[in-house]
């Protein structure tokens, strides 16, 4: 491993503007144009290269200034959950099918906004007072609930809209929350590493599309790479609380406050050992607070980007976060920042020889 000073990036208003902006943007997976537009913005003047492809992801190359050079590809999606209007019952209310995993008791009355125009909306459902007796403790299924626009809008409503939360971003001291930080801190990240991109390297940077609904953008966009190495950016669940019971929460994946969450595995990839390795020497040599993201459900673009061609070695590292997958999510600053020292850490110090020793 070569040797570099430790990581010194601290979070500026600046970034946190431009989180602002991206979680306050629509982006539901298959809808991901405001984004892209954000990103082409701030990465064009450094890179080389950059091209949106048939599937929309936005692919950015940036030359490394040696000969043969390791290729490093990192992936950030661009998508969140949310919703898709698919029939018009009049009177400005709408059904709607969910797009991505939403959990359904989460939905009742949230605020959205409908279309390219944001209409407001609220969802809806018949209320507790109206509600049988069986029916009170019941989930309301999404087949039931209606997107409200009120009927002076219902003919700017029509079927094909998407729909996205209508939460706004917002700073208490190192705590932020708004939506989609699942992936928005990544996208956020990945232009700044842009930024951070050592001359020794070929950076490859994919801003993702569609993978709430199947990993689909990030399989198209490492074929078209084929990097050494790829490093999924994303955001994952901090399932951190205490238990109701007392007792000790042994069911976490990751807790806030504890740094970047590097994966060993989860439902849709074993991360490559050698980079596991790699991330976890880097951060204590640096002093970087890290935690490893428990196995289990879930997963990231590492599902699709390691099973490209040939095969590429890959791990993914994600910023905890609480709530997610709902309208709100609430992470914490030093644990971004952290994650972002980590990955010009690795970007400084990443060479093939990680590869030259046996997988196991």
């Amino acid at each position: 491993m070569n040797k570099t000073s430790s990581p010194s990036f601290k979070i500026s208003k600046t970034n946190l503007a431009l989180l602002q902006r991206l979680s306050n943007a629509s982006g539901i997976s298959g809808d991901e144009g405001e984004i892209r537009a954000i990103i082409r913005q701030e990465i064009t003047p450094y890179v080389d290269e950059i091209k949106v492809d048939a599937m929309g992801n936005l692919l950015a190359l940036k030359h490394a200034k040696i000969k043969n050079p390791v290729k490093v590809l990192v992936a950030s999606h661009m998508d969140e959950v949310g919703f898709m209007i698919v029939d018009d019952d009049g009177d400005g209310l709408f059904v709607f099918e969910v797009v991505g995993g939403v959990d359904a008791r989460q939905l009742l009355a949230k605020m959205v906004t409908v279309g390219k125009e944001k209409l407001p909306g609220i969802i809806g459902a018949k209320p507790i007072h109206l509600l049988e007796s069986g029916e009170i403790h019941d989930v309301v299924k999404t087949h039931a609930m209606r997107i409200d626009v009120g009927p002076a809008n219902s003919s700017r409503v029509k079927v094909g809209d998407y729909a996205a939360f209508a939460t706004r971003f917002h700073q208490n001291g190192t705590s932020i929350t708004g939506k989609a930080l699942d992936d928005r801190l990544g996208v956020a990240g990945l232009i700044e590493l842009v930024r951070h991109v050592p001359e020794n390297v070929e950076f490859m940077a994919a801003f993702t599309v569609q993978e709430e609904i199947g990993l689909r953008g990030a399989r198209v966009a490492a074929f078209a790479f084929q990097p050494d190495f790829a490093i999924a950016l994303d955001s994952t669940p901090a399932i951190d609380l205490p238990r109701p019971d007392g007792e000790e929460n042994t069911q976490y994946n990751c807790r806030l406050g504890g740094g970047p969450a590097i994966y060993l595995a989860d439902a849709g990839t074993l991360s490559d050992p050698r980079l596991v390795r790699f991330l976890t020497a880097l951060a204590e040599k640096h002093g970087i607070p890290y935690q490893y993201r428990q196995p289990g459900g879930g997963g990231t673009d590492a599902g699709s980007l390691h099973k490209t061609g040939a095969g590429i070695p890959t791990i993914s590292i994600s910023v905890p976060g609480r709530y997610a997958h709902t309208a709100i999510m609430m992470a914490q600053i030093p644990d971004w920042e952290n994650t972002l020292r980590l990955l010009i850490a690795a970007l400084q110090n990443i060479s093939r020889e990680i590869l030259a020793v046996d997988r196991s």
